[in-house]
């Protein structure tokens, strides 16, 4: 299963921290990583202090953070062959996998011991199928070859290993089962408790507890509600672990989180549904009421999805037995006043079990409704799931943020055709209309997002209601509303063709009254009359062209239908018209890897025996590799039966391929690799294979090396080289248009931005200081560019969106901040960097790729970075001279 572009990076960082404290030890690791511009910037404050558990100093402890609906479990099933690899330099580790209840334990273990299931497949697929799963009270099942040739996963509890008092868990106490285990171990191993009674009195215990301790196993925290610090005492002492990582929508404060993923990311992933529309009701009965029509409406429109079947449905939250509106009191209102029939709806409470075997994404399952207080809140998943209603006051609901949970996941992880199928909706009862949006502002940074995304993914029916809270400015959207002659489903269709922007509701006759906000694009007006019926069409034309001419001056570029095209920059390969980006460069790109050198120097790769340890001299770094159990042979020159050259050489292929080298070409040059290493070099078999890690890391440093060398080959080959032929294209070209950034954070202040192409309302929010940036220096930017009489219009460029503007560079992509249309029809793009970056290479190499775009384009295009002040020039300044003027 491929991992959405967050969560590999989400694993990429946890090895990268990994091979760090490998190195430089868990402390210097994460404050290096987190203290680095990009990262700093993405955990806003909450990274480069450490904060080790008491008595596990040299033990690597992180937490990875990432909202509702983020897959965390999933990753976690990853994390545990990065640690192998990584930090445990073990073949089969042991790992204890922690989950905050009993229910999340049985879901976790069934998932874990099924084969089809993406959680297992990530196992298998690492672990080439060698993988052993045990709920933690069947631990008597493991064997010791179990142990020696398979990757073992213990599922338990936190509580099972927090309880401080031992008397009877199975844990903890003398099994005979276990003895295996124990027969190779030295009586005098340190660390291990004791039998204080019977015959075996002084004796080690053969118990889990010790039988972890000695395997050191790697501790993963998933949904990690409790503080992991707890348990640092017990966990030093009994199961001593090699490292703990924790996957967590809600961090504590003691937490050390090395990676966060936003709310935007999962939304560009088309993992979850948002932005959250907001229905506020001032009695418990209005909400259910506005719940059930809005799950009318959107059963209608997903009925036009052919793709895949969606059923919506409403999750009710009702009150607890001591209060008003109970289940009993809510499903009988259901029934009893709203005739909703009996078999759409389901009870689900800690006696009423009425989901358990039900598949609710079976077309021929009825149910429409989910009654339930909290006993969905763990564990529970539906995507079909859309409306949630809170009969309680939500901004008092307890377990509200678990249950608004359920309804974010989007259905088949993929955005659907209808806008209205890409939102969740929360019908709320609140006194008070702040009241409301606070309780949900509340309600979804307990589910993980940050307060300044939630702010921005809170829609309302009427956007004018939430000016003013949280510093928000909406700009004013004009709007006209007609009626005409036909019922409400003749005409709802319309709504399909300008989302957000097209309504249609009863008027007070019961006739159909269409509602437009802000202005239509051409295209969405030819969709508009398309689905209308044509008798209507002249009664909604004449009013849809008065209102444009009245308010034409309000209208952006992008809705008034002008075209905006940036051109691309192009290169012909062996013959071929391609975009210039250097991963199609690189499918064209002919290379060896027996052209590159396969020695490792001394200072490479060195490794010697020190004591009871031995050192690898890595590039300039040393490691230490020590053994926990000292009667194992640590003599670097005796070898074990079955170390074979050609064995290692197998071994280093897994762990190294890569898509860039077939396979057989990689065999023939880890051979010569592990030849130069024993014959030339000198090192002993027995000594590869015990640092086999450490040389397989150094192998992936040296290919990483290798590559980046031939991309920059093939980089400069076909667009810098005398051969090269470069060209820019506006057929090819980026096309901007209204919506392009719909979904990411916008600006919100009060600085007006006239010339902006998508409007004053579609402005992407800056980097810098302030949540939207504008506060920063980007900003400021962004006012000078506005100011220039020769700029027609411009665009905030958003970096990564699949809309935005881009030019290539060696190892990725560039997105500059801006892209301008000037008056005379030239193309400008900016860059604002600051003082401190201008010199850096990464982006003189932007600076580079950007001048090449301009000289291709004929004096069509201009590129210019721009800085806080350059020659004493300030921004506004600089820009003049680049264009002129």
């Amino acid at each position: 299963m491929k991992l959405k572009k967050y969560q590999q990076q989400t694993i990429d960082t946890l090895a990268t921290y990994f091979k760090e404290a490998r190195v430089r030890g868990p402390k210097v690791a994460f404050e290096a990583i987190t203290t680095e511009e990009e990262q700093a910037k993405r955990l806003r404050g909450r990274g480069g202090v450490y904060r080790p558990i008491k008595g596990l100093e040299a033990v690597p402890y992180v937490c990875l953070r990432l909202p509702t609906g983020g897959g965390k479990t999933l990753l976690a099933a990853h994390s545990i062959g990065l640690a192998r690899d990584y930090w445990l330099e073990r073949e089969y580790p042991v790992a204890v996998w922690l989950v905050p209840s009993d229910t999340i334990r049985r879901q976790t273990v069934e998932a874990l011991k099924d084969t089809r299931h993406a959680y297992r497949r990530a196992l298998d697929d690492t672990f080439e199928g060698r993988v052993r799963v045990f709920d933690i009270a069947d631990f008597t099942q493991v064997t010791p070859q179990d142990l020696r040739a398979q990757l073992c996963v213990f599922v338990g509890t936190i509580q099972t290993l927090k309880v401080s008092n031992t008397n009877g868990r199975k844990v903890y106490q003398d099994n005979e089962f276990l003895e295996p285990h124990f027969s190779t171990v030295s009586p005098n191993t340190p660390g291990l408790e004791r039998n204080e009674e019977g015959p075996r009195k002084g004796e080690i215990r053969y118990s889990f507890a010790n039988l972890l301790h000695l395997h050191r196993p790697l501790v993963i925290v998933d949904e990690a509600h409790s503080a992991v610090t707890s348990l640092s005492f017990e966990m030093q002492q009994r199961i001593n672990p090699s490292a703990i990582v924790e996957f967590t929508a809600t961090p504590k404060d003691r937490s050390n989180i090395l990676h966060s993923v936003t709310a935007q990311e999962l939304k560009d992933e088309q993992m979850i549904k948002m932005p959250v529309v907001l229905e506020e009701h001032t009695s418990w009965q209005s909400a259910v009421n506005g719940a059930i029509l809005k799950r009318a409406e959107l059963a209608e429109i997903a009925a036009t999805d052919t793709e895949n079947y969606i059923r919506p449905i409403v999750l009710f939250q009702a009150q607890n037995k001591d209060q008003e509106v109970t289940v009993d009191v809510l499903r009988d209102h259901l029934v009893e006043v709203k005739g909703i029939p009996p078999e759409q709806i389901a009870v689900v409470t800690g006696n009423q079990r009425e989901l358990d075997g039900i598949d609710l994404k079976d077309p021929a399952c009825p149910i429409e409704y989910v009654v339930t207080v909290q006993a969905l809140k763990e564990g529970w998943d539906c995507s079909f799931a859309y409306v949630f209603c809170s009969v309680a006051n939500i901004s008092s609901a307890g377990a509200a943020e678990q249950l608004l949970g359920r309804v974010l996941r989007m259905p088949y992880a993929k955005k659907r055709t209808a806008a209205a199928l890409n939102k969740s909706y929360a019908c709320l009862n609140s006194p008070a209309f702040q009241d409301a949006v606070r309780g949900l502002v509340d309600r979804l940074v307990d589910m993980g997002f940050e307060e300044s995304e939630v702010q921005d993914n809170i829609e309302h029916a009427q956007p004018e209601l939430l000016d003013g809270m949280f510093g928000r400015q909406t700009k004013p959207r004009p709007s006209f509303s007609v009626s005409l002659p036909a019922p409400v489903e003749e005409l709802k269709g319309i709504e399909l063709a300008a989302p957000n922007k097209v309504k249609v509701a009863p008027d007070d006759e019961g006739m159909a009254r269409v509602s437009v906000t802000d202005f239509p694009t051409p295209v969405e007006e030819e969709a508009i009359f398309a689905q209308m019926p044509e008798k209507h069409h002249g009664a909604f034309k004449e009013q849809l062209e008065r209102f444009k001419e009245e308010n034409k001056l309000l209208a952006s570029p992008a809705q008034r239908g002008e075209v905006f095209i940036a051109p691309r920059l192009m290169a012909h390969v062996q013959g071929d018209l391609l975009f210039a980006d250097n991963e199609r460069f690189f499918e064209y790109h002919e290379w060896a890897l027996k052209d590159h050198s396969h020695q490792l120097s001394e200072r490479e790769f060195s490794v010697r025996q020190v004591a009871d340890t031995f050192e690898i001299d890595l590039d300039g770094d040393k490691l230490k590799v020590e053994y926990s159990d000292q009667s194992e042979q640590l003599m670097l020159d005796i070898g074990v039966d079955g170390w074979t050259e050609r064995g290692l050489v197998l071994w280093l292929d897994r762990k190294v391929r890569d898509r860039f080298v077939g396979q057989g070409e990689l065999v023939s040059w880890l051979t010569a690799v592990v030849s130069h290493l024993i014959n030339t070099r000198k090192i002993p078999l027995a000594a590869l294979m015990r640092c086999q890690f450490v040389l397989a890391r150094c192998l992936q440093k040296k290919l990483e090396t290798i590559y980046d060398q031939e991309r920059s080959k093939s980089f400069q080959m076909n667009l810098f080289a005398p051969e090269a032929q470069p060209e820019l294209s506006f057929e090819n070209g980026f096309r901007f248009f209204d919506g392009m950034f719909a979904g990411v954070r916008m600006y919100r202040g009060r600085q007006s931005f006239p010339k902006h192409f998508t409007g004053p309302n579609q402005i992407p929010a800056f980097d810098g200081k302030g949540d939207d940036g504008g506060d920063g220096e980007e900003f400021r930017c962004a006012v000078a560019l506005d100011s220039l009489p020769q700029v027609k219009h411009w665009i905030r460029n958003v970096p990564k969106h699949p809309n935005a503007f881009w030019l290539p560079l060696s190892g990725g992509k560039f997105y500059p901040d801006f892209v301008a249309e000037l008056v005379d029809g030239r193309t400008f793009v900016v860059e604002y960097k600051g003082d401190h970056l201008k010199n850096d290479p990464e982006q003189i190499a932007k600076v580079t790729i950007g001048e090449l775009w301009q000289r291709q384009s004929g004096g069509k295009a201009v590129f210019r970075q721009v800085v806080k002040e350059d020659d004493n020039m300030d921004m506004r300044a600089q820009m003049i001279e680049a264009i002129g003027g």
